[in-house]
């Protein structure tokens, strides 16, 4: 094997890239370490193209490798790794959206990257490890890539960047942006911010890829010791009789649509889907009929009409470039007619139905005990998640007919981004301590569904009275451009992107946040990267539409409601002595088990010493309250008690003042007479009343019932003496009372 390997010092740290040693079948592969995080990446290209399809069959997969973090499966019967967790799948997306650009969309071999992670080390994102891996062995293999490109994780320390920022700094400041590109292009960015000003985020942008130049650098240079010979695109691309008589079918269906452009598609504004979709049918039988009086085969006809829409959708940007002209007639920077509604459906926490244009979302809030919480156990992460966004589509959501699965990657990275739009606005746990689960039925797509859902959960949040200290709202920014040479000649932004106007040399840009500043990011283009100047115009129109949104919803719910749904639990919180834990839980948690049966509540404890108790019946609360309250109060000397009898002996009876808490009323306090026994004046299960004496220095509780009683008139304590004659010891230690003879 003939390994070889470079290292450079980059954020702190060593970066290092090894060749020659794993997978070595595979088109290209590399190992990437930085500092202990290590990732195995591969890329294959398929030998035979794929048959009648009309797109780039590129493939991304992130596996996630428990042994990586040194963890076994924490379920009894599965301990292999099964599907993705939500994270390894988020991290693949994002180097997918990061190097689809940069690929010819004519090739049709099947394209897979795999990045595995052999080894993590908590500090160093393995997402970035794998981002970086990819550009890497994309540039050393003979597969036509526009690369290679950077990419870091971006963090905020006083008010400075840091680059490749640990998950403990993101978590302190609230600030974390993934860029990548180059220095003077954008390709792909994502980000989870605390309300940060869109001047601030472009300057961290624009940071993050200037640190990204050694490492274009370093990679460039890998690529020239291995001596890379890349395939050239007429290499890569197979010309076949097919694709020939494909391409002379396309120019003919291309020439009629120019003809006839201001007649079938700019001939009168198509505000809804409906109406663009019938344009596109009625194209493509026109179409159909051309084709077939040209005596053009069924199976060349078939593949064209593929293409229809993206014929139509070149169109539509030349337009747009030309005569600031969009489909449905709007302005560049106007956003379509928005609705919302709150309250939608009876018996559920909170519900709002937020609309813009054609794409319709319902998000529904449920509110929980703490217990409610996920669990995350994977193998970058560990803990309780509190707020859980869930995105639900299906085929009648785009107006077509299929079978219902379980959510894809895009539901899953829809669901996560609106889920990040919304974190920096709930209240703190310790002031809102309940599980929080919004779950987003995407009623109708056509355009951002996951914007559309952002707005939605921040309806449903307020009227379910989760105290989100801002409203959140979202918007996609469009990008019309012409393109030479892979560089951009002309563009024009479009707020609130919508279908046919994601074309060629588009992009999706969105934006979340407040009136004061972005929660959220996440941007992918068709482009090979976007420039400064637009990104910037970007955050500029952005910001104006996603104020425009936070008015339309302020008309249903402004803020939120004062009062939770009568529906929703309710939680008490208790603060006990942590030493008193055990008392609650009891011995192998009988004691919390009955607590829970006989009040049907919800029972956590922290380790801190909070004891949260949910219920949505208020007596079973209170009864459940009282208890953990009496299992954990401290009594003190002078307290009175209405305590049970539990156990009598010759010396007393133990009398059960508290849950779990007996106390000694010893037989000389039991009244004023003298009692020779207990048992003479007691029985199991007698109510008495109590006062406690004192607590001993073992902690002992000492009580007394005559104290209580009345004391007899002329009444006077027995003399008593010890064994050796002398001294008043009482009974209790042993002494006796002298009697007259």
């Amino acid at each position: 094997m003939d390994i070889k390997k470079w290292s450079i010092q980059w954020g702190g740290r060593e970066l290092t890239v090894e060749v020659g040693k794993f997978a070595l079948q595979a088109n290209s592969s590399c190992t990437v370490r930085y500092g202990d995080t290590v990732v195995l990446a591969t890329v294959v290209k398929s030998k035979n193209i794929r048959a009648n399809i009309d797109y780039f069959p590129l493939m991304v997969d992130f596996e996630e490798k428990l042994y990586a973090a040194g963890k076994i499966k924490g379920s009894r019967f599965i301990k292999r790794e099964g599907r993705p967790s939500d994270e390894a799948i988020l991290s693949g997306r994002m180097v997918d959206r990061s190097i689809r650009p940069l690929f010819d969309e004519r090739i049709r071999n099947d394209v897979q990257v795999v990045l595995t992670a052999l080894a993590v080390d908590g500090e160093n994102d393995a997402a970035i490890v794998s981002l970086l891996a990819a550009s890497i062995v994309l540039s050393i293999s003979t597969i036509p890539w526009d690369g290679p490109i950077g990419a870091a994780r971006i963090g905020l320390k006083d008010d400075n960047f840091v680059l490749n920022a640990t998950g403990k700094e993101i978590e302190e400041s609230g600030f974390s942006l993934v860029v990548a590109g180059t220095p003077d292009k954008l390709v792909m960015v994502e980000a989870g911010t605390k309300e940060t000003p869109e001047d601030q985020l472009l300057s961290a942008m624009k940071w993050g890829l200037k640190q990204c130049d050694p490492i274009i650098e370093f990679i460039k240079k890998i690529q020239k010791d291995l001596n890379v010979k890349k395939m050239t695109i007429e290499e890569a691309v197979e010309e076949t009789p097919l694709t020939i008589a494909q391409g002379e079918a396309g120019k003919i269906v291309k020439d009629y649509i120019r003809k006839n452009v201001d007649e079938i598609i700019f001939d009168k504004p198509k505000i809804s889907r409906v109406e663009r979709n019938e344009m596109i049918g009625k194209i493509e039988i026109a179409v159909k009929v051309l084709l077939k009086e040209k005596e053009t085969p069924d199976e060349i006809v078939a593949s064209v009409l593929k293409n229809i829409k993206l014929y139509v959708e070149e169109h539509i940007t030349e337009r747009i470039l030309d005569k600031e002209q969009r489909l449905d007639g709007r302005k560049l920077d106007e956003v379509r007619l928005l609705t919302s509604e709150i309250d939608l459906l009876p018996r559920v926490h909170g519900s709002g139905l937020f609309q813009r244009g054609d794409t319709q979302v319902l998000s529904i809030v449920t509110l929980g005990a703490p217990g409610d919480m996920q669990t995350l156990d994977t193998m970058e992460e560990e803990g309780k998640k509190r707020y859980m966004h869930h995105y639900n589509d299906a085929p009648f959501t785009y107006g077509e007919a299929g079978p219902l699965r379980g959510p894809g990657r895009r539901a899953i990275g829809h669901g996560a981004l609106a889920e990040r739009a919304l974190e920096p606005v709930l209240p703190a746990e310790d002031d809102f301590p309940y599980a929080i689960r919004v779950v987003s039925e995407v009623l109708g797509s056509n355009g951002s569904s996951s914007m559309a859902s952002t707005c939605g959960s921040t309806l449903s949040l307020m009227a379910a009275g989760v105290p989100i200290r801002k409203p959140v709202a979202g918007i996609a920014m469009g990008l019309a451009s012409e393109m030479r040479d892979n560089e951009i000649k002309r563009w024009k932004i479009l707020t609130d992107l919508q279908d046919v106007e994601d074309g060629p040399g588009g992009m999706d840009f969105k934006l979340a946040g407040t009136r004061d500043g972005i929660t959220a990011v996440q941007m992918d283009t068709k482009t090979h990267g976007l420039t400064w100047e637009i990104v910037e115009q970007t955050l500029k129109q952005g910001k104006s539409a996603r104020i425009n949104v936070l008015d339309a919803m302020a008309v249903a719910i402004a803020e939120p409601r004062k009062e939770l749904s009568k529906y929703a639990p309710r939680i008490v919180t208790i603060r006990i002595n942590p030493e008193k834990i055990g008392d609650v839980i009891g011995p192998g948690g009988k004691t919390i088990k009955k607590i829970i049966e006989e009040t049907g509540v919800d029972i956590d404890i922290e380790q801190d010493g909070r004891v949260l108790i949910t219920s949505v019946d208020a007596e079973a609360m209170a009864k459940a309250v009282k208890i953990v309250q009496d299992l954990t109060r401290e009594v003190m000397a002078g307290e009175t008690f209405d305590g049970t009898v539990v156990r009598l002996e010759d010396f007393g009876a133990f009398v059960q003042i508290l849950p779990g808490k007996d106390g000694l009323v010893h037989v000389s306090e039991i009244a004023w007479a003298r009692v020779g026994r207990p048992s003479d004046v007691l029985k199991m299960g007698d109510k008495v009343k109590v006062i406690v004496r004192e607590i001993d220095n073992l902690g002992r509780v000492n009580l007394s019932i005559k104290a209580l009683l009345p004391k007899p008139e002329g009444w006077t304590p027995p003399p008593t003496f010890d064994r050796n004659g002398g001294g008043d010891r009482g009974p209790r230690h042993g002494g006796f009372v002298k009697r007259d003879r």
